[in-house]
């Protein structure tokens, strides 16, 4: 016993130490397989000896039942709003304010950027989160303790071997605009409603009942400052508290500077704002704090804001224009998008002519109407968006935007699923935007990655009928290229020895650049993995599929569709004859073996593999593996502690056997 509670101590620590370096420093120092499978292992071994599970584990960050409604939290100091400066005249006077009171001339300002996103307090009492809470109304918020361990980037134990005996830790909680668009991408692949920005989209995942909920959300706490403490021996100033915590395992910003004087702060707001796109994150603007505490403690507060900080607001990106007309757009999967044509307007940094109105219940929802005067808005990379018609300026009745009942490009009649929001054209193969699209698609950068292919390239051989699927590329010669207008031979050259160089590739990129729906990236990554080959993968059972992190029943069925009709299999089977190969991920597995039809399930904790192992072994000869036991289940690979699944499988009649026979069974060892 004192081995397995040896072996779980080893275990949260080598975790949290790769989630730090993960997640605070952006500097992984484990693969993410890696990773997976020490959790597996803890958490098997936590079911196996659940007296050994302490509620700081990594495996115990979403574990709480649904709430069915949320307790008020009082907060020992309350969380103070900011005033607001809007120019460097407003800084000089803020530091006049502050150094007259203070009687110096300069005042040392530490400068970091202002985070739009959603305030959170998380109490730790003798290093271990015990409770967060909203801002709420700065008295009074709500307690979200449940939604909070969710996140990666909120330690649930502090990195201090004496934690005070209260340490309150303030910060903010984030979307990254690279996660939201991906989040989005998602949703409409789904027909969902989309989230309009990342704040909103924070907001409402940390107020979801059920954790499980916000676990999906890719949220990112960094921590700005302490509030109430008890006995802790903080540091003198507030850029050795962002250190300090830090050092706790906190994330913070790493674009904090000190300042010396209104005029060296000010230089620092213009540097921001200058590379504010590249940041990564939503930012609305610069913290400007005296840095000295006692200093802070000397000027005070006013009544719902320090007079030692002040926010230094960037331009507003929103601005008002007018919605000249509604264009519907096909995408690769057909789904039909409203976009909105605008008067041009200067916002954000950029001119905006157009932007997304997502589905027909987002235009419902905003009760947009041509003709309208309409505020739009721009952060960073997102896509412009219109986040509400001023329907009170309307000087006349204005008629509602009716979206089309056939598709605008091959006039096919559109559907809509009762649990989706997209509408969509179901002619793929016979959609010229469909089909222009999966070409852009394959050629992506985070697909084939073919330079010098571009989308006016594929329209114009599309278009002259030169291509009609990705597979057409690789029958391209110069000829046809160096004949195209606006061509030339050189310009040939370089797309051709483009498209040869993707011949070879990798196994994930592949996955991606079919454009199955609704498998992203990450996806892609897991099916590889988990499979190791594409034949074993296009094989797969439903139940296979699922099996495999991050796919659930209608992915499953999506993949398993895609890889069962023949348009598809003739298009793969085509790009394979093409040349297209890649290094085998699983020791040149293949479906035949003396495994081959077969469907296991491995459970229980195994001696001489772990079961991620013994999947690949059952792969290799040629066996299916499955996450769960049913009827479509052949064997049950069982050891120690197997619980629940056993049971099925032996009221089920299913043949089970344990690691020396499987391996006797398949005539090997593991390495």
């Amino acid at each position: 016993m004192r081995a397995i509670e040896q072996e779980i101590r080893e275990l949260v620590t080598k975790l949290d130490a790769w989630s730090l370096a993960y997640h605070r420093d952006d500097n992984p120092i484990a693969s993410d397989a890696e990773y997976d499978r020490a959790l597996r292992l803890l958490r098997e071994l936590e079911a196996e000896n659940p007296h050994l599970l302490s509620p700081t584990s990594p495996t115990q960050r979403v574990g709480d039942k649904p709430l069915s409604e949320f307790q008020s939290v009082v907060h020992k100091m309350p969380m103070l709003s900011l005033d607001n400066a809007f120019s460097g005249e407003d800084l000089k006077a803020f530091e006049e304010r502050n150094a007259a009171k203070l009687n110096l001339s300069k005042l040392a300002f530490c400068c970091e950027p202002k985070l739009d996103g959603v305030a959170l307090s998380l109490v730790y009492e003798k290093g271990i989160l015990v409770r967060a809470a909203s801002r709420g109304d700065g008295s009074v918020g709500e307690d979200i303790t449940h939604n909070a361990r969710t996140i990666a980037t909120v330690p649930l134990q502090l990195s201090i071997n004496q934690p005070p005996p209260v340490l309150e830790v303030r910060g903010e909680v984030v979307i990254p605009r690279a996660e939201f668009a991906k989040m989005n991408e998602r949703l409409i692949e789904r027909g969902e409603s989309v989230f309009q920005n990342p704040r909103n989209a924070a907001a409402g995942s940390l107020r979801q009942l059920d954790p499980r909920i916000t676990a999906k959300r890719p949220l990112v706490f960094m921590a700005y400052s302490v509030g109430y403490s008890e006995e802790a021996q903080l540091p003198e100033s507030h850029r050795e508290t962002l250190n300090y915590l830090n050092e706790l395992g906190f994330k913070t910003s790493d674009l904090i500077e000190l300042a010396e004087g209104w005029e060296a702060a000010e230089a620092y707001v213009a540097r921001i704002l200058e590379r504010r796109d590249a940041i990564g994150v939503d930012i609305d603007g610069v913290v400007v704090k005296i840095d000295s505490y006692d200093q802070q403690n000397a000027v005070g507060f006013v009544a719902r804001a320090p007079r030692w900080a002040i926010a230094r607001k960037f331009p507003a990106q929103e601005e008002v224009t007018r919605l000249i007309d509604v264009d519907f757009q096909v995408g690769r999967t057909g789904a039909v998008t409203p976009v909105a044509r605008l008067e041009p307007v200067f916002v954000g940094g950029v001119t905006v002519s157009n932007a997304t109105l997502h589905n027909a219940d987002e235009i419902a929802r905003l009760d947009v109407r041509v003709g309208d005067e309409v505020i739009v808005r721009r952060a960073g990379d997102v896509i412009p968006q219109i986040v509400r018609a001023l329907a009170d300026r309307r000087s006349e009745p204005l008629p509602k935007i009716m979206y089309p009942i056939h598709c605008p490009d091959c006039h096919s009649v559109l559907t809509r699923d009762l649990d989706e929001a997209a509408v969509r054209c179901e002619n793929a193969s016979g959609c010229p935007a469909q089909q222009k699209a999966a070409l852009e698609h394959f050629v992506s950068r985070k697909a084939m990655d073919i330079d010098g292919v571009g989308e006016k390239l594929l329209h114009q051989l599309f278009d002259a009928g030169l291509i009609k699927n990705a597979a057409d590329l690789y029958s391209l010669d110069l000829d046809t290229l160096a004949n195209l207008e606006r061509m030339g031979a050189k310009s040939a050259k370089k797309a051709l020895s483009a498209i040869d160089t993707s011949k070879k590739t990798e196994l994930p990129r592949f996955i991606y650049a079919l454009g199955i729906r609704e498998v992203g990236e990450a996806t892609a990554r897991n099916l590889s993995t988990y499979f190791g080959s594409l034949e074993l993968l296009s094989k797969a059972s439903r139940d296979a599929l699922e099996a495999v992190d991050d796919v659930g029943p209608v992915v499953a069925a999506r993949i398993h569709h895609f890889f069962n009709y023949e348009p598809n299999t003739v298009l793969v089977e085509r790009l394979l004859d093409a040349g297209l190969h890649w290094e085998s991920a699983s020791n040149d597995a293949t479906g035949d073996g003396i495994l081959s039809d077969q469907t296991w399930v491995v459970t229980g904790k195994l001696e001489s593999m772990s079961r991620d192992e013994a999947g690949s072994l059952i792969r290799r000869h040629g066996g299916q593996t499955a996450g769960s036991v049913s009827k479509k289940t052949d064997v049950l690979l069982a050891g120690p502690g197997a619980g629940s699944k056993l049971s099925k499988a032996q009221s089920l009649g299913i043949t089970i056997i344990d690691e020396a026979g499987f391996l006797a069974l398949i005539g090997e060892v593991p390495l």
